[in-house]
Order: C-alpha cells, then structure tokens, then sequence
C-alpha cells in the first residue's frame, strides 16, 4: 500500500521500472543540441514533414515528434534553469534540462502506475482494510508511511542534483552514473547497440506511464475505486453492457 501512496504523491505534484529497464541512461554520445526550428531531417513519428531542427534522432526515443515545438524554445530556458541557486549553473543546454525532466518524471510514474494497480492484488501485512483506491489510501495510512516515501523521493533528488553539480556540462541527462554496474542485481551486460534500446524502452515507457497515470488518476476520482475493482463488473454488469456494448464474443 504504501505504493499507492507513492502514486498520489506522484500524481499530487504533477509528476511525470520495468524488468526490461535500466535506470541510468548511458553515456553521452553526442555534442551539445541547440534547438531551433527548420530541421531537415523527416520526422519518423510523422515521415511527411521534417522534424524540428533539436530533433534528429540522436537522443533516445527520439521520432522527430514536438506539436508542442518545446523543442524550438528550449534554449531560451536554459539561462533560467542553469541559474538556479541549488544546481550551481552546470552549463547544460535547454533540450537537456528537458530530457532530464522526462525521465525523471517519466520513472516516477512508472512507478505511481505500479503503486495504483498492486493494492488491487494484496495488501501489506496490517493494511488490509486500507481502500484498493489510492486516492482515499491516501487519508487511510499511517502517516509515517507518507513521510517514509517523501523523505525516499526527497533523497532520490538530492543524489541526482548532487550529481548535475558535480559533472556540470558534461553531466547526461538522467545518468545517475551507475551504468550498468553500480546497481545490477541481475547481472546485465548488454552490448552499446543493446544498452541504447533499453534507453529507448526507459524512454518510451515513461511517457506511456505519464499518460495512463493521468487515465489512473481520473478514473479513480470518478469512481471513487480501485482499478482492479471496475474490470469485474465492466465485463459482467448487464448496466455496463447497455452503454458501451459487449466487448467479448458471447461464450468466451
């Protein structure tokens, strides 16, 4: 349970792993990106146009995808992000900050998503009349917990801005400088080619967590239940059928 509070928490501050993920993200291999618009290679998200000019393909998980074109303003945030006080200005482009932010976010809700759908299954020992709703846990929990997972996020921060202020310019956005030694239980060892799809799976599952942790979080406050606790009758109830239809074939 204390999973789901780590989901509201995530989800409370507007936070943006799998087995198959890594939580370092390599070693820099490329120069510094400068955004700016008018790119020349084709978007890979959208083949029939170019992707903006910071967008080519270099970053992990990168498809030449910005309807936002964040990508083209970057810099103009990079003196404000490199200018605050607890970093102690490291120098990085805009685009970078920007990444850093993706992942961080992103690996958070991962998490948050996991915290949401295990309460569904079981609940820790002396927690079993505690609500499958991570909102309403939310009020139900020892609050030692609620600092507990504060004060694990808090430190999580620290290491990663420690880590920004020593590497300054040279830091890679989202590499906590573990690669894939530091913290290996699994005993990895993937090839340059290999680690760099992992990347790009970190990537790509993070801003799906991102999205289905917005779905998550509405859902429960519309309901007011667990996830796990609408599948049921969302199958079965005759009232689910009448509005959206039967989504199996009959004798399934």
């Amino acid at each position: 349970m204390k999973l789901s509070v780590f989901a509201l928490l995530a989800g409370s501050a507007a936070a943006y792993t799998t087995p198959t993920m890594t939580f370092a993200v390599g070693k820099k291999s490329a120069p510094k990106i400068k955004a700016s618009s008018g790119g020349t290679v084709p978007s890979k998200a959208l083949p029939y146009e170019n992707a903006p000019a910071a967008l080519d393909g270099s970053l992990p998980g990168d498809v030449g995808f910005d309807p936002c074109f964040l990508s083209t303003k970057a810099d103009l945030m990079a003196d404000y992000f490199n200018g605050l006080n607890f970093v102690g200005n490291p120098g990085l482009s805009g685009l970078e900050w920007y990444r850093e932010a993706e992942l961080m976010h992103g690996r958070i809700a991962q998490m948050a998503v996991l915290g949401f759908i295990f309460p569904g299954f079981t609940r820790l020992p002396g927690l079993e009349g505690v609500s499958s709703n991570p909102l309403a846990a939310f009020d139900e929990v020892p609050y030692a917990g609620v600092w507990q997972t504060i004060a694990f996020m808090g430190f999580v921060d620290l290491f990663r801005i420690s880590r920004i202020r020593e590497l300054g310019s040279s830091y890679t956005p989202g590499d906590y400088g573990w690669g894939q030694g530091g913290f290996n239980p699994f005993g990895f060892n993937y090839s340059p080619e290999e680690y760099y799809e992992k990347q790009v799976q970190e990537t790509k599952h993070g801003r799906l967590a991102m999205i289905a942790l917005l779905g998550l979080i509405w859902q429960a406050n519309a309901s007011g239940v667990g996830v796990l606790d609408q599948l049921g009758p969302a199958f079965s109830a005759p009232d689910y059928y009448a509005r959206a239809g039967y989504f199996l074939p009959q004798g399934i």
